[in-house]
């Protein structure tokens, strides 16, 4: 049961739209008894509301492990994958790099989108919880590879700014299953602050490619 419920409350819980699939990749359902746990578990409070514990389509795929890794499931999860990766929007002004000091501070940040927090909370990226960011940190999540040298080893090419910034938007448009906060699909940070991420990983006066 604890392992159902951890993958149930993996990310927030809002529905994607507007994608076309068979009638096998329609959307799995949790288990009744799980569901029920989920509501006794969960009220709203402030501007966390219930909506957040209703499975999305990749949710529920990625929490029904049979269906996942079947035939059909891989299929779906590919479809899902093409969906996501084809709604990411690009920098609307082409440019994918922002402060690096900036970004430092956002991954830094796990402020925003709790329930103490107000709609105008700045959101931060959270990503020390999953991820090392710096050789000076002595406290960080693991269950993302480490950041260090990201941009020293991968360069700046397009192909690596695009693959970046698609990553940071929807993690998912590349692993239906991934862990990693959807930041554009979720409205989580807006387009500076990815921006702003961008750069701590791909600058080269960055802390993370020093």
């Amino acid at each position: 049961m604890n392992k159902i419920l951890i993958k149930l409350v993996v990310g927030t819980g809002l529905a994607l739209g507007g994608i076309a699939l068979s009638n096998v990749a329609l959307a799995q359902k949790a288990d009744p008894a799980v569901q029920a746990v989920m509501d006794r578990s969960f009220r709203e409070q402030g501007i966390a509301k219930l909506d957040r514990i209703q499975l999305d389509e990749f949710q529920a795929l990625c929490s029904d492990e049979k269906f996942r890794d079947s035939p059909e499931g891989k299929k779906k999860a590919e479809a899902l994958q093409t969906a996501a990766l084809a709604a990411i929007k690009p920098p609307s002004d082409g440019k994918y790099l922002g402060s690096w000091a900036e970004g430092e501070k956002i991954a830094q940040s796990g402020r925003g989108s709790t329930w103490t927090d107000n709609l105008k909370t700045v959101n931060g990226g959270g990503c020390y919880n999953c991820h090392q960011i710096s050789k000076q940190e002595i406290s960080y999540g693991t269950i993302g590879p480490s950041l260090l040298g990201y941009g020293k080893t991968r360069g700046n090419s397009d192909v690596i700014l695009t693959y970046t910034w698609n990553r940071i938007s929807n993690s998912k448009a590349y692993n239906a299953c991934s862990n990693m906060p959807r930041m554009q699909h979720f409205n989580l940070l807006t387009e500076q602050q990815i921006k702003d991420v961008m750069a701590l990983l791909l600058d080269p006066a960055s802390p993370v490619n020093k």
